[in-house]
């Protein structure tokens, strides 16, 4: 784990203007920002050839339906995953997995050249992609850092994914019409490739610093890194209450989020509809208003988790701790569907997700990953693999089922969605104030 003694460097000094950085910190949490940064530029630079690839090739019900494909492959690329790890170090896992998704950006592209219709399967793909490669990441994080390093330092970590992903959003819009819709599978390779290589530098800096500990403690035989345990990673996740309260907790999370931008998109399309039949649109068509809601809506979404990761999420866990962080989320769903209950329109659907989307991405997603600070090394990398793939995918399962349900046998209209969903959140709540519990309790004799 890091922890080194030397002087605090210009670097360090800049980042404790954002939360507590410590002597010889800096250098090892700033190339931890890079990497996942890199990571989710690449997945951005992707997204819009999926949209274009599925979108064109089945429309937006065979996307609909892919989405159910990509929680059924998981079920067996996770346990396929947790084989390996039980087999590889730590090191020759995440370049073997990364690896092999750079390598299929490649024969993404070579099909596409030679005409072969993709939509389907790079949907499916690319769902598994972000999720276990984003996954792996956080696991690498989890076991560079200790309990008290993360939840100090995974502030700025997590600010790099928030960059990530607009900074991946802006360049895609400036470079797909130059480069052209495939061209931009190489563009991800390569970012993808990079991020691996900062991935072994801080592999390489913190064997380093292992090896420097050990000899200042008299022991001049490095310590060998072994495969991280035969365990499967569903056993990890049922056999361990604490794991298990994490993972219906993202179930709950998300099918809430999934139905509400469900909530969200029903409400602006009626609204759109509106304008332009009164001709209050400017000018705009339907989809034309549509998209220029969203445009503005994500731009607010993205700068405010850009803002609240950088200035806030330390402060918050720092100050109220991680037991109050993981319930800040939930609160604000429960008033926001609340208020939808009684009050859906355009406006407050609008400003309820604004407020949603922009924690979960910055506070949310750090506390999250901090949640796995206190597990062993083969939960970090295997339980972890399961719970943010599997039960996350698993509430976008749930969320389409509803919505099924709800417009073709129930005749649900929007506040009924917003009620529904208001029952959600407080199971999540539930699980909420359950998991800090719990992790005040492993923590404590830290």
């Amino acid at each position: 784990m890091s922890n080194s003694k030397t002087e605090a460097t210009g670097l360090e000094r800049f980042l404790g203007l954002f939360t507590e950085v410590r002597q010889g910190e800096g250098g090892t949490a700033l190339l931890l920002a890079l990497n996942v940064f890199l990571i989710l530029t690449a997945y951005y630079v992707i997204k819009p050839v999926r949209e274009a690839l599925i979108l064109a090739g089945g429309g937006a019900e065979v996307k609909s339906y892919a989405s159910v494909g990509q929680a059924a492959l998981l079920m067996i690329t996770v346990p396929l995953y947790s084989r390996m790890a039980s087999s590889l170090s730590r090191r020759r896992l995440i370049n073997l997995v990364t690896l092999f998704f750079i390598a299929c950006l490649g024969v993404f592209y070579l099909l596409a050249q030679i005409k072969v219709p993709l939509g389907v399967v790079f949907f499916l793909w690319v769902g598994i992609f972000n999720l276990m490669v984003v996954a792996q990441f956080w696991s690498f994080a989890n076991d560079v850092y200790t309990k008290e390093q993360g939840e100090r330092l995974f502030a700025i970590v997590g600010f790099g994914a928030s960059i990530g992903a607009v900074f991946g959003s802006w360049v895609t819009g400036r470079l797909i019409e130059p480069l052209g819709v495939y061209q931009m599978l190489l563009v991800a390779g390569g970012i993808l490739a990079v991020s691996l290589w900062v991935t072994n530098v801080v592999e390489h800096r913190e064997s380093l610093a292992q090896a420097n500990r050990q000899l200042a403690a008299g022991d001049s035989k490095p310590a060998k890194e072994e495969p991280l345990g035969e365990g499967s990673a569903f056993g990890l996740v049922w056999n361990n209450r604490y794991l298990l309260l994490i993972a219906f907790l993202l179930l709950f999370l998300n099918w809430v989020n999934t139905t509400g931008e469900y909530i969200l998109g029903r409400v602006v399309t009626a609204a759109a509809e509106d304008a332009v039949a009164a001709g209050t649109a400017g000018g705009l068509g339907v989809g034309a208003y549509i998209g220029k809601f969203y445009a503005d809506f994500f731009s607010v979404v993205n700068l405010a988790g850009v803002i609240i990761q950088l200035f806030l999420v330390s402060r918050i866990i720092k100050y109220m701790g991680v037991r109050v962080a993981l319930l800040i989320l939930p609160i604000i769903a429960l008033g926001g569907y609340a208020l939808l209950v009684f009050y859906p329109v355009l406006t407050a659907v609008r400003w309820a997700k604004t407020a949603e989307n922009s924690t979960d991405y910055s506070l949310n997603n750090t506390v999250r990953n901090v949640l796995f600070l206190p597990t062993t090394r083969e939960q970090k990398y295997k339980a972890k693999q399961a719970i943010d793939t599997v039960f996350v995918r698993a509430g976008d399962v749930l969320s389409a089922g509803l919505v099924y349900a709800g417009t073709n046998w129930l005749a649900f209209q929007t506040k009924h969605f917003a009620l529904f969903n208001l029952g959600l959140v407080v199971v999540w709540l539930a699980l909420a104030v359950a998991i800090g519990v719990r992790y005040r309790q492993l923590t404590a004799d830290s």
